[in-house]
């Protein structure tokens, strides 16, 4: 039997909790084309109710746990009555890549008979950590969202244990590797030292020059080998983060566009504009108001 490959990316992921809390639905919980720069994860305890995102359509029922991605428009329903334990959280890798770029993820998937039990600790490590406005357009893109994690109050041990209970709830989620996906975490990993680059410096101008220089190859191979692993030209690549690190500056932050243009390393309003609406389909400012305001 062969042995499966360490996947040395996955093993680098940190979950930041945000929101947690229980709450009791009824119709009003009815709302759509809402998108979050974070993550939620629900655990169903009675009702019914449905979101969809990604295509599909999950009919949220007791003893469930459900799952939707950052950066993802969904939708939200409850017929009559439905009460469910919730959490939000960000994903980071070290490489600047999100989890769900790397490893196929399950939105739905029956709870252990102990995941209530892990909620409730949760929510007793976390007590102040509640969303008070049900509407997620009106709670999810507030800017004070990116320091809300960083709780310099919570004694060391309660930081530990959230962060352990946040990642046995995620790792519900997680599926099976393939051999060719083992092998493209590896080639992820083996470019690491440029990805951690991109991202740390998408404020710079950045070159195909550099990124090979970085790697220690030549640039045709370079590109060549970046192509083959990750599925895009480097120069596409670098664009999308670019692009990626705009979104979620324009739904965290009072930046003007121009502003965050600069930010992501195209100071030119009008060519960050044109690239922007080609990868959405819409202008960045009507981005920035339906991601605030739906």
């Amino acid at each position: 039997m062969k042995t499966p490959l360490p996947d040395p990316i996955a093993r680098s992921l940190h979950l930041s909790l945000l929101h947690m809390g229980f709450t009791p639905l009824d119709q009003q919980w009815q709302y759509d084309r809402v998108i979050s720069p974070f993550s939620r994860m629900y655990l169903i305890t009675d009702g019914e109710g449905w979101v969809s995102h990604n295509g599909q359509k999950f009919v949220l029922k007791p003893g469930y746990l459900y799952l939707i991605p950052s950066f993802t428009y969904s939708r939200y329903h409850c017929e009559e009555y439905l009460e469910q334990f919730y959490l939000t959280f960000f994903d980071e890798l070290e490489e600047g890549l999100s989890i769900y770029e790397t490893r196929p993820v399950r939105y739905e998937v029956p709870a252990l008979p102990h995941d209530r039990l892990l909620f409730e600790r949760l929510l007793a490590l976390n007590p102040n950590r509640a969303i008070i406005e049900k509407d997620p357009k009106l709670y999810d893109n507030r800017p004070e969202i990116l320091s809300f994690n960083q709780r310099a109050d919570q004694p060391l041990p309660d930081y530990l244990e959230t962060n352990g209970i946040l990642l046995q709830l995620f790792s519900r989620f997680l599926e099976g590797q393939t051999d060719q996906e083992n092998r493209r975490a590896q080639g992820l990993h083996q470019l690491s030292a440029v990805l951690q680059f991109i991202n740390r410096n998408l404020h710079d101008k950045l070159t195909i020059e550099q990124l090979a220089e970085k790697a220690h190859l030549n640039v045709d191979y370079f590109s060549r080998l970046f192509l083959s692993i990750v599925g895009v030209r480097p120069m596409d690549y670098l664009i999308n983060k670019r692009l990626e690190r705009a979104q979620l500056l324009m739904m965290t932050s009072r930046s003007s566009l121009k502003e965050i243009a600069e930010q992501v390393g195209i100071p030119n309003i009008y060519y960050f504009s044109r690239l922007f609406k080609r990868r959405f389909q819409v202008p960045p400012g009507e981005y920035r108001s339906r991601a605030r305001f739906g």
